[in-house]
Order: structure tokens, then C-alpha cells, then sequence
């Protein structure tokens, strides 16, 4: 089942190059991704949340049993299966990528790239981003942790609407990239340590503390770039802001998430005396993360660049949760993820998508009293920007809550500081909200059209998710704690 997760957005880019027609293109694409979508949920539904075990592992010669003989490594072993930790970020790369293609279906024919080669970066970033999270080495988990990178430069490149495109594409690259070289040098040690970058047997050796030490410091250094962490948040809001739309999703919703699961699959799981010796390390960073990304949020003037920062905030409070040593935090950040896979890429959608696309800029000193002719637009974006600032009956309150419940068990003052996030989104996020859509009508504006179909559908498809798993988080909460349990770690 999982090698098809896998070949199915590939089968679909290798049809896509044999195709000439715009609406065939997209048809297809569109259609592939909702296809993976619908098995990732049958995978979901046969899922068993009492085992800590990996679930639908497939090894080289089972897959080539299945006709996928591509993946028969001669030089490596390409096991893959899927977890408690695993299985929703799986999930919501399956959910987002419909939403990202049908994100830019109508804007994207006229561009230097061309739709074909479009619609086939996204698919293949949809097996590369699945890939990260099934498979069950290290060295492949960096292999795939990377190739994500050079996708993302050449859609952002090509693309791109941004004056600075280039510029943004270059600092994604290199800053990720960079980081990364680390995390290489660290698996290599392990390999010569352990003898093997296999998931079960590094999970099953003994690493002494003074090497824990510095491999948990190559490893966080490329996590805490992707996340991103303070100092080396840089690089995100030029990268959401020089994008398309599409690609600003993509980022927000699971690109950020793939630094998320590397610290429950590495940090937390191979090197546990580590991260407890760190703890108050990156703790520390996170609040300041937090509190800098809020203060950067409010002032900016940019819709997708405010966009990115919020994203930075609550970024560092699911760090906070993650590294609480508790139940309630580490569940509380994995919801909290999976809520700004949701929230954050609507966001995207209603600033970087209806609002620019009908006035043709970003910037909010030129875009008021939108409520006047959008009026359903303006109580889709309201909601969400509710959903952002962590109200009740979202899954962003969820989150918030059981992560900072959880980092209060360990410290009631980084728990304080943390709490500090929900306000400062309070102001961002209302402040946004308020200028754009009431006020007198914009000179700079004609009168516009409200949402689409289209957009309507995305939207309300990114909404539902949102509220039903605030309501019953015991969805994803059942199938969590078995897993979640394996990572605590003695103090």
C-alpha cells in the first residue's frame, strides 16, 4: 500500500508529459492527488493504534512482488512502513496537495515554467514529502529530507511572482542545505557507531552521552533551520513571499512539518539523554522565537510575509510542547502541527490568492473595507483568522493548550512565556483581519467580485478538518498515545 502512495503521484507526472491539453493536464494531476488522498485514508482506517510496531512495511522484495521492482535498492534497503508518528503527517501531505494544485488552476497557463512541468513538480513533491515519512533509515530519511530542496528552488524560480525570487530561492537552498551538511556527518557517525542506519537497530543500541551530545547538535541545527528557529529564520518569509501560491502552501503545511517529525523520529527517540541535557536549550530558544516572530508579525505590511512569520510563532510553541517530556505536549504539538497544515494554508489562500489575485498587491495599506462587495470572503477569512489565534472548537486551541499543559508540568515560567504567543497572535491576526476587511473602501481598489467556487471549495475544504478534530480530537488522540508513550524518557 505504501510503495503506491508512492508511485501514484509518480505514474501521474511520467502521463502528465504525454499530455498537451491545459484542462487534460490539470484533470489529471488533480486527479492523481486525490487518489493518493483516498488510499492514505484507507491506510488510516486499517491502521492498528494498539502496537508501537511499523505497520504496512514493505522491504524491496515485497515491493517488487508488487510489480515496483524500481525500488529494489542493489546498494541499499529501502524498507518503508508507517507509525503512530508517522501516519498523520502522511495524511495531511495527501490533504494538502489537491488543495495546493487546485490553489493556482486557473493562474498558472501564463508563467515562464508552464503548467506541465507545474503540475509535475507538485506530484513529485508529494512522493519525496511521503517518502520522509515511511521510510525506515536514516540515511534515506536524509536523502529525502533534502530532495525536496531543489523542487522547491525551481518552482520558486519559475514560478515566482516576486521581484527578489531569485534572491529567496538562493537563501532557502543554502540555509537548509547547510544546516543539513550536519546532519550527513551525523548519520555517517552513527552508521560507524551503530554499524547500520536502520530505525530498529539505532533505536535498539547504546550511544554514551558525550556522543549523544554532538549528534544531537548536528541533527538540531538541520531541524532547527527547516522549522525555522531563531537566529535562522531569514529565510521563510522571503521564501512564502517570492512564491506561488502553491508553493507557499506546500511550505506551510508540510515542508515546515518534515523538521517536526525529525525531532520525534531522531532526536527524541535515538537521542533521548540528549535532548533531556538540551531541554533548556532549545526551550529557551522557543520562547524567543515566539516572542521575536510575533513582534516581526505586527509590523509587517506584506500579507504572505505576516502570513509566514505567525507561522514561525507557533512553530516554536509546538518545539515547546515536543520537548516537554510529557504526553499532553508531545500530543499537543503534533495537533498543533497538523492545525497549521490547515489554518496556515487557508490564510495563504484568502492573501496570497482571492485578495491578490483581484487587486494585485500585498501590501495592507491599500486593501480596506473588503466586506463591502465580499462578504462571504470576509466571514471565511474571520473564521480562520479565529482558527489562528487558537479560539476554542478549533484544533489550534487543542494544540496550544496541551502543549503549553505540558510544558507547565516541566516549567510553569516557559509555559508563561510560551502563553505569550496566543496573545501576540490575538493582536497580528484581528489587527490583519480589521484593517483589511472594514474601513472605507479602498481608492486604489475597483469594485471586486466575491469568491469563487473554486476558492469557496477550498476553503470550506481546509475549515471542516479544522473545527470536526477541535470537536472529537480523540480521532487522532486514540491512535496517539501508544506511540506517543515510547518517547518518554526517564529524568
Amino acid at each position: 500500500m505504501l510503495s503506491l502512495l508512492l508511485f501514484i503521484p509518480i505514474l501521474g507526472s511520467i502521463l502528465l508529459l504525454f499530455v498537451s491539453d491545459n484542462e487534460k493536464m490539470k484533470k489529471i494531476a488533480l486527479a492523481t492527488s486525490l487518489l493518493n488522498l483516498v488510499l492514505s485514508i484507507y491506510m488510516w482506517v486499517q491502521f492498528d493504534s494498539t502496537t508501537t510496531q511499523f505497520q504496512f512495511v514493505q522491504s524491496p522484495n515485497s515491493i517488487g512482488a508488487e510489480g515496483f521492482t524500481a525500488l529494489a535498492l542493489n546498494f541499499y534497503q529501502f524498507n518503508i512502513g508507517v507509525d503512530g508518528l508517522s501516519i498523520y503527517f502522511v495524511l495531511l501531505t495527501t490533504f494538502i496537495t489537491p488543495v495546493a494544485i487546485l490553489s493556482n488552476y486557473n493562474n498558472i497557463d501564463n508563467t515562464s515554467g508552464g503548467l506541465k512541468y507545474f503540475l509535475i513538480s507538485f506530484l513529485l513533491l508529494e512522493t519525496l514529502q511521503i517518502a520522509v515519512f515511511v521510510v525506515l533509515d536514516l540515511l534515506l530519511f536524509y536523502v529525502f529530507f533534502e530532495s525536496v530542496l531543489p523542487v522547491l528552488f525551481i518552482i520558486i524560480i519559475l514560478y515566482g511572482s516576486g521581484t527578489a525570487k531569485i534572491r529567496s530561492a538562493l537563501l532557502f537552498f543554502l540555509y537548509t542545505l547547510a544546516g543539513s551538511l550536519f546532519m550527513l556527518l551525523a548519520i555517517l557517525e552513527i552508521n560507524t557507531y551503530v554499524g547500520s542506519t536502520d530505525f530498529q537497530l539505532i533505536s535498539l543500541s547504546e550511544i554514551n552521552l558525550e556522543s549523544q551530545k554532538l549528534l544531537w547538535l548536528a541533527f538540531f541545527l538541520a531541524f532547527a533551520i527547516k522549522t525555522p528557529l531563531w537566529p535562522m529564520t531569514g529565510w521563510l518569509y522571503r521564501a512564502h513571499a517570492d512564491s506561488p501560491l502553491a508553493g507557499s502552501i506546500i511550505l506551510a503545511a508540510t515542508i515546515l512539518k518534515l523538521a517536526t517529525y525529525g525531532y520525534l523520529r531522531v532526536l527524541i527517540n535515538f537521542l533521548p539523554d540528549a535532548s533531556h541535557y538540551f531541554s533548556p536549550l532549545v526551550q529557551t530558544i522557543a520562547i524567543i522565537t515566539i516572542i521575536y516572530a510575533s513582534l516581526a508579525t505586527i509590523v509587517q505590511q506584506d500579507t504572505k510575509a505576516l502570513i509566514a512569520y505567525s507561522s514561525i510563532g507557533h512553530m516554536g510553541v509546538v518545539i515547546l510542547g515536543l520537548f516537554s517530556n510529557t504526553i499532553q505536549g508531545i500530543e499537543g504539538a503534533i495537533l498543533l502541527a497538523l492545525a497549521h497544515g490547515f489554518v496556515s494554508p487557508a490564510l495563504f489562500i484568502c492573501v496570497g490568492g482571492v485578495i491578490y489575485e483581484r487587486t494585485g498587491t500585498r501590501i495592507i495599506n491599500h486593501i480596506r473595507g473588503l466586506v463591502m462587495y465580499m462578504p462571504v470572503f470576509t466571514i471565511l477569512f474571520f473564521i480562520f483568522t479565529l482558527c489562528n489565534t487558537g479560539i476554542p472548537l478549533s484544533l489550534n486551541f487543542l494544540g496550544e493548550q496541551l502543549s503549553l499543559i505540558g510544558i507547565w508540568e516541566r516549567s510553569p515560567l516557559v509555559a508563561i512565556l510560551g502563553a505569550t504567543g496566543i496573545v501576540l497572535s490575538a493582536c497580528y491576526s484581528i489587527y490583519l483581519y480589521n484593517r483589511v476587511s472594514y474601513g472605507s473602501y479602498s481608492p486604489h481598489l475597483k469594485p471586486l467580485k466575491d469568491i469563487s467556487r473554486r476558492e469557496f471549495i477550498l476553503l470550506i475544504s481546509l475549515l471542516i478538518p479544522t473545527i470536526l478534530l477541535g470537536i472529537y480530537p480523540n480521532v487522532i488522540l486514540e491512535t496517539l498515545h501508544v506511540s506517543v508513550t515510547t518517547l518518554l524518557y526517564v529524568l
